[in-house]
């Protein structure tokens, strides 16, 4: 037991000078209190309030606490747990007068949550919380450089990731408004070719930890996809995707509410860091096809006065120059209407085209909507594929209207694909 080591431990110290030559016993007595005075006066401590003098709260305090919530969870003998309404996330906090050690280049730190109650003015009682740090002086510079500019990174990371993820769109007041975002795709669900999706998933990660890159080379922290292919193939999944990959904030511009190129530039600048930028069906919207026009279009009875000079200006011009992480994603249903300056490098950096349902594809769709991974009907489905030329949408709707039935999605699916064969051999004949 804890106990009877103790005893036994205070026992042995009591008989340590019976057991040590007598000349012995000055030195180590010297020793032992030269190594208390010096641990007391090499300690450091820095102190982080809660609030400040004035009573205005300290967002360092907070900050500090989002980085000891990670190692509250693993290390604390007593802590504290809530959980955000916005978030499913626990979030781990310290409990008052407990301390957490941790292990930094070789040396330790020690964190020690404090608290105590402050009489006011008023005579009401308030609780006053601090947290502190503490290490030797001979790692002041190590502290200072390099752990306290981790600590705050790392604080910085983790609210990124327990925050709740917003889909923004415009509107004619030319504010951006949001609702939570929870489109369930992910690459795992996408209906495309692996080889495709790992492309562009690698693709995604060298952006994100390109910041060091990007400022070296003189580049805007920014990419630019184009996803092009016919309705239902799937743009909109791949969208969400990727922002489910990336852990980004979804802002969706409707061009055809913005009044003009001044606008679009606002609404660009108020955009947050770490967000997917969307503008879908861009030639339905602007004039992209003639460099010299106007760039008028009319739009459900109404012009738009956003151009392409406007909208290059948005991909690479100066409006483009924001703070942070920015990939910006165009769609369209017909590339080739496209202007060229809209589509060379540094404006659409990665082209995807999103193809009809393929093989692969149609694998996943049967795991995903009829839970099954074979089925006897797989080989003559996939052999009549690439003549009947359904689109993914196209596939969900026939397996989706069958419920959990595996057997009957797939006959359907199978009479479906018959079905646009015919009609496609008749339309040549005619």
């Amino acid at each position: 037991m804890a106990w009877m080591s103790a005893i036994a431990t205070l026992m042995f110290l009591r008989t340590l000078p019976s057991l040590l030559p007598p000349e012995l016993l000055p030195i180590l007595t010297h020793l032992f209190h030269r190594l208390l005075h010096t641990s007391a006066a090499d300690a450091v401590s820095i102190v982080v309030d809660d609030r400040d003098t004035n009573g205005i709260i300290n967002p360092l305090f907070n900050t500090i606490e989002t980085y000891l919530s990670s190692k509250s969870a693993t290390s604390s003998k007593v802590m504290k747990v809530t959980q955000n309404p916005t978030s499913r996330a626990l979030t781990y906090s310290m409990s008052p007068n407990q301390d957490l050690l941790e292990h930094f280049h070789g040396f330790q730190v020690k964190w020690t949550s404090k608290s105590h109650l402050a009489i006011t003015q008023n005579g009401t009682s308030t609780e006053h919380r601090s947290i502190v740090l503490s290490f030797n002086e001979k790692h002041r510079q190590a502290i200072h450089t390099m752990y306290l500019p981790k600590v705050l990174h790392d604080a910085e990371e983790l609210e990124f990731k327990n925050r709740e993820k917003r889909l923004f769109s415009n509107g004619r007041d030319h504010y951006w408004t949001s609702v939570p975002f929870s489109h369930p795709s992910t690459f795992e669900t996408l209906a495309l070719d692996s080889k495709l999706k790992e492309a562009i998933k690698s693709d995604l990660t060298r952006f994100v930890e390109g910041r060091d890159y990007y400022r070296r080379v003189g580049r805007t922290w920014k990419r630019g996809y184009l996803l092009y292919g016919m309705p239902g193939t799937g743009k909109t999944s791949l969208i969400s995707a990727i922002a489910n990959f990336l852990d980004f904030d979804v802002y969706d511009l409707e061009l055809t509410a913005v009044a003009d190129n001044t606008q679009l530039r606002t609404l660009l600048l108020s955009t947050g860091s770490k967000c997917v930028i969307v503008v879908e069906d861009v030639d339905c919207t602007v004039d992209v096809m003639n460099r010299s026009s106007r760039g008028l279009k009319r739009t459900h009875d109404e012009m738009v006065s956003v151009n392409l000079s406007g909208i290059l200006n948005f991909l690479d011009g100066l409006w483009s120059t924001c703070e942070g992480e920015r990939l910006m994603v165009f769609t369209t249903n017909h590339v080739e209407r496209l202007d060229p300056a809209l589509l060379r490098p540094g404006r659409m950096d990665m082209h995807v085209h999103m193809p009809y349902c393929g093989a692969e594809a149609f694998r996943t769709l049967m795991k995903n909507y009829l839970g099954v991974g074979d089925h006897a009907l797989l080989a003559e489905a996939e052999g009549l594929l690439q003549s009947a030329k359904m689109t993914p949408a196209e596939v969900v709707d026939v397996m989706m209207g069958c419920g959990d039935d595996a057997e009957l999605g797939m006959r359907n699916v199978v009479e479906k694909m018959k079905r646009r064969r015919f009609e496609m051999a008749a339309d040549v004949v005619k």
